[in-house]
């Protein structure tokens, strides 16, 4: 059977299948009379969506939506959704989707009531205090896929579409106030969207375990991410139906998020100024990028993982867990470099200079300079 449980952290979740139905008393819950339900372009004509609407118009909420968002959601994208919210006269979000609607959904709770531009609120030392807290209006996650986290992060992942850079977006209060995870809502995905979501859930945990900072909770909570992942994401994979997998899944994606508050690093690093230049698909992107920064990585996390790697049900330590990952990212069907992706013709030194001022620099086990960062790319394109 899927589990069934209610949590409140990081923030109160409500866990298991069938409980979209709970949509409009988790609404209630938090002061939402008028939510406006936002998400991407793919999932807008989706069943999951129209039942999504159909609980909330059965209780007099409504069934607005906005679903301008790109797969990697802009500035842009932002201003026609906060736009709507505004003409709407909406007092809440409903953030629903993988992680570009849940993105892109908090980030209009938390600007429509701003008057400075969002990039003043960048993820960049303490300016996260420029923001009028009392004018951030609540938002609910309800994630359609088992990947990002963003359901119980502080943060968005918002492109600048002129610069071509992928920004962080932190306030404390972007947190969603409530979580509706509902593994049936993720039972229709492609089996491709499966596969590199939950990578992103394993790079989350990966990266966050590799990080040399102290945070003794993350470091618990990345490992048996890491170990539902293995142990979970085959099973959805070539079992779509399967919703104690997929339950298990959107528990190490919320996993993940919670532990990078440990810190990210190269992967991540890497991936960023990919996606936001070359459009690819962020979780598939990490995958790809896992093997070469491992390598990289091994003075620094080879004592780690020969420590964990048993408990992961893994044979051989750091080796082992190594060959483990190429394995994995094969089995469910991940390319080995960036250009089967469709990274053609890319700019090294722009990739670089993305790279180099990407905050996930900060938590990488070995020093990140330039030219790490351009071997790398060398060697994943």
């Amino acid at each position: 059977m899927s589990p069934t449980a209610n949590w409140s952290y990081p923030t109160a979740i409500r866990f298991g299948a069938g409980r979209i139905q709970e949509l409009a008393e988790a609404c209630t819950s938090v002061g939402i009379s008028k939510p406006l339900l936002v998400t991407d372009r793919g999932l807008a004509s989706l069943p999951v969506t129209a039942q999504a609407l159909d609980v909330l118009e059965a209780h007099g909420l409504g069934r607005a939506l906005f679903a301008d968002v790109d797969p990697n959601p802009n500035e842009k994208n932002l201003a026609a959704g906060v736009e709507a919210f505004r003409a709407g006269g909406h007092d809440g979000v409903i953030a629903f989707g993988g992680g570009s609607g849940l993105d892109l959904g908090k980030m209009v709770a938390f600007m429509a009531g701003q008057s400075r531009p969002v990039w003043d609120f960048e993820d960049v030392d303490d300016w996260w205090t420029r923001a009028d807290a009392d004018a951030i209006y609540p938002n609910i996650a309800v994630p359609t896929t088992a990947g990002t986290g963003s359901e119980v992060g502080r943060a968005s992942v918002i492109t600048n579409s002129e610069t071509e850079e992928k920004k962080i977006i932190f306030h404390p209060k972007v947190l969603p106030s409530a979580v509706i995870c509902d593994p049936e809502l993720t039972v229709g995905m492609p089996t491709f969207i499966t596969a590199g979501t939950g990578l992103d859930a394993f790079a989350h945990c990966v990266e966050a375990f590799s990080s040399p900072h102290y945070h003794p909770m993350s470091q618990g909570i990345a490992l048996e991410g890491m170990r539902l992942v293995i142990e979970n994401l085959p099973l959805a994979y070539t079992q779509p139906e399967n919703l104690e997998a997929r339950a298990h899944m959107m528990s190490a994606a919320m996993m993940g998020a919670t532990a990078f508050q440990k810190g990210l690093g190269a992967i991540h690093a890497l991936s960023h100024p990919v996606g936001a230049m070359h459009h690819t698909h962020h979780g598939t992107t990490n995958a790809v990028c896992m093997p070469a920064v491992l390598k990289l990585n091994t003075p620094g996390i080879r004592d780690k993982f020969d420590t964990c790697a048993s408990y992961l049900g893994i044979e051989g330590g750091f080796d082992g867990f190594c060959a483990f990952v190429d394995r994995f990212n094969t089995d469910l069907g991940i390319p080995q470099r960036l250009s089967d992706l469709g990274v053609s013709d890319p700019d090294i030194d722009r990739l670089v200079s993305g790279a180099i001022n990407d905050p996930s620099c900060g938590g990488n086990p070995v020093t990140l300079t330039g030219g790490v960062l351009r071997q790398l790319f060398e060697e994943v394109l």
